[in-house]
């Protein structure tokens, strides 16, 4: 049984957690140009993301393993939910879809959850680490480069269930790292959760698009040329 898959997990993904931040958008975001149209197709493709991980970890919450991990208070649906009705309007559901990458994304889920459960943990380590870890910062760029009010646009980036964040970080390396793996399952997850780094980065890349139209490719370029030092994202800090 491996003791230390948190730390497998952060050392096997620092190349492919760098690789998703220097995508244009995400290096657009940390510099400070969040455009609405393209930041709301986000919040779409995520709000798919997550209804998809978080069906199957209901499902799984008796698993050996994910029910050590299965934490309803990082749940992201219904602040995604919230997200969206702010940008869409009411009639939300029926103005979104997923993406082409999003659809892939959603599909993958699904089948290890159906083949190999375990191998969810790399991307619940993937997503909720990173959102934790990086969330308040991102909050408050989008705030500023979208001109929002507090609490608008952005629940996706508040866990009001969780009143300390770092501490539940903690608790929550603690429980990866008492799981029932072994280490070639180990190794199984961390290719997985460089796998969902690149469908983050595919997924992310869609939306270049957008955001060059509206900002210009003069300004875009300039933003991309070189990535911000700073690991805004980082998972396992």
């Amino acid at each position: 049984m491996t003791s230390n898959l948190s730390t497998k997990l952060k050392e096997g993904t620092k190349k492919s957690h760098s690789m998703a931040e220097g995508t244009g958008f995400i290096a657009c975001f940390l510099k400070g140009t969040v455009e609405k149209n393209s930041y709301r197709k986000l919040v779409a493709n995520l709000y798919f993301v997550y209804t998809a991980m978080e069906e199957e970890m209901l499902k799984h919450q008796n698993h050996p393993a994910l029910s050590k991990l299965f934490f309803p208070e990082l749940d992201r649906k219904i602040s995604l939910e919230q997200d969206l009705a702010y940008y869409f309007g009411s009639s939300w559901k029926d103005q979104v879809a997923p993406s082409a990458a999003t659809k892939e994304y959603v599909a993958r889920i699904h089948q290890i959850a159906d083949q190999d459960p375990e191998l969810l943990i790399a991307h619940l380590y993937t997503r909720y680490m990173g959102d934790l870890s990086g969330g308040q910062i991102l909050k408050k760029i989008a705030q500023n480069a979208m001109n929002l009010s507090d609490g608008q646009g952005t629940s996706f980036y508040e866990f009001d269930r969780i009143p300390d964040e770092k501490v539940f970080k903690a608790n929550y390396r603690q429980a990866m790292n008492s799981l029932p793996i072994d280490e070639a399952k180990a190794e199984l997850i961390v290719d997985e959760a460089n796998d969902a780094f690149g469908k983050n980065m595919i997924m992310f890349k869609e939306l270049e698009g957008n955001l060059v139209k509206a900002i210009g490719v003069q300004l875009f370029n300039m933003l991309t040329r070189k990535r911000s030092k700073d690991s805004t994202l980082a998972t396992a800090e």
